[in-house]
């Protein structure tokens, strides 16, 4: 299993942005996932790339969570945004990854990635409620980036 299109079909793809639609009902606070199938750096360091490039820290409230999966590395990073870590606990995200990759050795992966979005959004609706009037910030489809990156950017 090296590819993303190995590791989520159309199907499972959207049974992930369905997900993250059940979960941000109950929540103004914004989940992306983003696959891709090889990166040549550290798994956080791109996934704070990613994070940045999907747009995703100008959200209102500043929350909005990134799930990542390098798919040929088993690589995976939890991101969220600075109105979210704050409120987390200390290895939250690492609970959310664990969770993941328990699922994903049984082959499970949609349901795997499904069960990691309602985990984060069951997290971010007791910060953050939906409110009257919240708008959908983000796209809930599954982005998906091409091949091997690394990471040039200057900070």
């Amino acid at each position: 299993m090296h590819t993303v299109a190995d590791f989520l079909d159309e199907a499972g793809r959207k049974a992930v942005a369905a997900a993250i639609a059940r979960a941000e009902a109950a929540t103004d606070a914004e989940i992306r996932v983003h696959l891709e199938d090889h990166i040549e750096e550290d798994v956080l360091d791109h996934a704070v790339f990613i994070f940045e490039e999907l747009g995703m820290q100008h959200t209102r409230w500043r929350n909005a969570v990134l799930i990542y999966i390098a798919v040929s590395d088993r690589a995976m990073a939890v991101v969220g945004d600075s109105g979210v870590n704050a409120l987390v606990p200390t290895g939250y995200w690492d609970s959310v990854i664990d969770h993941m990759r328990e699922r994903f050795r049984a082959g499970a992966h949609a349901e795997g990635i499904c069960e990691a979005v309602a985990m984060v959004g069951e997290r971010l609706a007791a910060h953050f409620p939906s409110t009257p009037g919240d708008t959908n910030e983000l796209s809930n489809e599954v982005s998906i980036g091409s091949g091997a990156h690394r990471n040039t950017a200057t900070r």
